[in-house]
């Protein structure tokens, strides 16, 4: 029997009261469930860390020795318990290390998508379904008016842009899917990267998924114009407003992102609702309930076939 209860949320994020762990808490914890590295999923100062070991790497990179006190690294489809729940990652495809958390309790299966993609990524381990009971999935783009561009067609865009280019995008995961894009896409382009993304390279190169061919930004080099992509994380694309010179783009999703009418570069890492629907599909779940964006489509399309319920 479902139980409607078993997450929810309180000040410190979303709570199993069932096994007293969180996951991906909002606040510091005693014992926590991290779907992936991104920072809005994984803070620092968390007692007991339950995560893939990319997400582990990545956390200890950005957050030293207040990433957590004690770490469990956690391989992909290998059950474990805390408490009575058993907890298996599953890949979820968002970014290197990104995972679906299946709970099981009580002949009952939950599974938490955290953020999670379909699109082909090299970066990355692909998404894999599991069949749940409820499905707890991130609604992000969770409306019919959102179809995702295919990123291929998005990347071979740059082929046209013959001038230098500021490209802004999120540090972790999305520079490391463009560097690899841009590589295969638009071959002739000579990628330079901020020196804050330099590091989380090593870690996928470590981890033995390699983003390609880059270097670090160098300023003398942008002077010339060669075709150069200057990949930069937000704040540093922000304080480069008024650069000459070079075409502004910025990397998301988001159409409140994009900076400029001309050229637009619509890259997510997140499911659209099409995707929703699939995740729904092959998991087969008898209850879907929403996080992190509006559930009201999906109550809506889906009326009294399936169960939604909408959590935040």
């Amino acid at each position: 029997m479902i139980k409607d209860d078993f997450i929810s949320f309180n000040t410190n994020g979303l709570y199993c009261k069932y096994g007293d762990f969180y996951l991906d808490p909002l606040l510091p914890v005693k014992t926590a469930v991290i779907s992936h590295a991104h920072a809005d999923h994984a803070i620092s100062g968390n007692n007991d860390v339950y995560a893939t070991e990319a997400t582990l790497n990545f956390m200890r990179l950005r957050y030293n020795k207040n990433a957590a006190k004690i770490y469990n690294t956690v391989p992909y489809n290998l059950p474990f318990n805390i408490g009575n729940i058993k907890i298996t990652l599953i890949p979820a495809g968002h970014m290197l290390g990104s995972a679906q958390v299946l709970m099981e309790y009580e002949g009952v299966k939950y599974l938490y998508t955290g953020d999670y993609k379909l699109q082909p990524d090299a970066t990355c381990e692909p998404i894999e379904w599991v069949k749940a009971d409820v499905l707890i999935t991130e609604s992000t783009f969770a409306d019919p008016a959102v179809v995702h561009p295919d990123p291929v067609e998005e990347i071979k865009k740059l082929n046209d842009i013959k001038i230098n280019i500021l490209l802004g995008a999120y540090g972790l995961g999305k520079s490391q899917r463009l560097i690899n894009l841009i590589n295969k896409h638009a071959p002739q382009k000579k990628i330079l990267v901020h020196h804050r993304i330099m590091p989380i390279n090593a870690i996928y190169e470590r981890m033995g998924f390699t983003p390609g061919k880059c270097q670090i930004y160098s300023r003398k080099l942008m002077k010339t114009q060669e075709e150069f992509v200057y990949i930069v994380p937000p704040f540093t694309f922000d304080s480069y407003i008024r650069a000459t010179g070079v075409k502004r783009l910025f990397a998301s999703g988001w159409k409140n992102l994009q900076v400029n009418r001309q050229d637009s570069l619509f890259i997510s890492d997140h499911v659209d609702w099409n995707d929703i629907l699939r995740a729904v599909e092959q998991t087969q779940p008898t209850q879907i309930w929403t996080l992190h964006g509006n559930g009201a489509h999906l109550k809506k399309h889906f009326g009294n076939d399936i169960f939604v319920k909408i959590l935040n």
